[in-house]
Order: structure tokens, then C-alpha cells, then sequence
């Protein structure tokens, strides 16, 4: 009598694949992993991380968030942003205050440079966009877009 907790079930994957390769969630991260690797190469080139630039596209948008706000934004630790936002700051690309009339956040701001360095960078950035959207075909951005919130909603609700 074989017991229950040896029994062999096999788990359905959620739709046909040959192998793992060929699952949503692997190639969304080979997609991912792709775009992260030609940010890399490009912004090393402006002396920048991927966090580093993704802080500075934020602030740039939306001056004055606090450590907590960008780490959400930019999808990072608030441990990793406080390391982000120290680096940025000695090297002169942001501003935040050493002391603040009540709580704890430091807003932050970008400098004069660090506006320069973005504007740099973001012709490198977007260009990497531009081959992803041209690899699309004609019309379907909107609905990858689309897509993406649903699955991000799929995930988060």
C-alpha cells in the first residue's frame, strides 16, 4: 500500500510549454535581464547606475521625494536608496537638507549637474527604448502596455 504523501501528482503548467524556457514568467525576466545589461553598458558611460538613474528620471518628474517615495518608485530598498541617494550626493547631482523642521524624510532635489547628467544619459536610455518599441509590431504597444498593468494587477490585487 503506497501512502499518500508518496504519491506522484504532476502539477499542469498554466499554459503549453515544451520546457521552463518557454514560460511567461521565464521570458519576461530574459526580457528584463536584456534590457538591464544595455542600461548597464550605456550608463556606465555617464558614470550612473540603473538605480542611480532610475532616482534621478524620478526627481527629475517629481522633485522632493523622500528616500521611502523613491525606493517605492524605483523599485528598490529604502536601505539601497539611502545608499543611491548618498552617492548621488556627493557627487553633486542631488541636494537634500541635513535637517528637516519635522519627521524624518529629506526631500531631495537635483542639481544643476545632475540635471545635465540626466539629460546625457537619457538620450542613451531612450534609445534603448526606441529598439524595443520598433521591435514591436506596428500598433501592439498599446496593448503590451496594457498587458503589462494586467499582469502587474494580476500580481498585486
Amino acid at each position: 500500500m503506497q501512502e499518500s504523501s508518496q504519491v506522484d501528482s504532476q502539477v499542469e503548467p498554466p499554459h503549453p510549454a515544451a520546457d521552463v524556457l518557454d514560460h511567461v514568467g521565464y521570458r519576461l525576466k530574459r526580457a528584463h535581464a536584456a534590457l538591464r545589461a544595455a542600461m548597464d553598458q550605456v550608463l556606465r558611460e555617464h558614470g550612473l547606475t540603473v538605480p542611480q538613474y532610475a532616482c534621478l528620471e524620478v526627481l527629475a518628474a517629481r522633485p522632493g521625494m523622500s528616500n521611502a517615495e523613491l525606493a517605492r518608485a524605483t523599485f528598490v530598498t529604502r536601505q539601497s536608496m539611502n545608499v543611491v541617494l548618498r552617492g548621488l550626493q556627493d557627487d553633486g547631482l542631488l541636494t537634500r537638507p541635513s535637517t528637516v523642521d519635522h519627521g524624518r524624510a529629506r526631500p531631495a532635489t537635483l542639481t544643476g549637474e545632475g540635471r545635465r547628467r540626466l539629460g546625457a544619459a537619457q538620450a542613451a536610455v531612450y534609445a534603448i527604448e526606441s529598439r524595443m518599441v520598433q521591435a514591436l509590431p506596428e500598433g501592439r504597444l498599446t496593448a503590451l502596455l496594457d498587458d503589462f498593468d494586467s499582469i502587474t494587477r494580476a500580481l498585486t490585487d
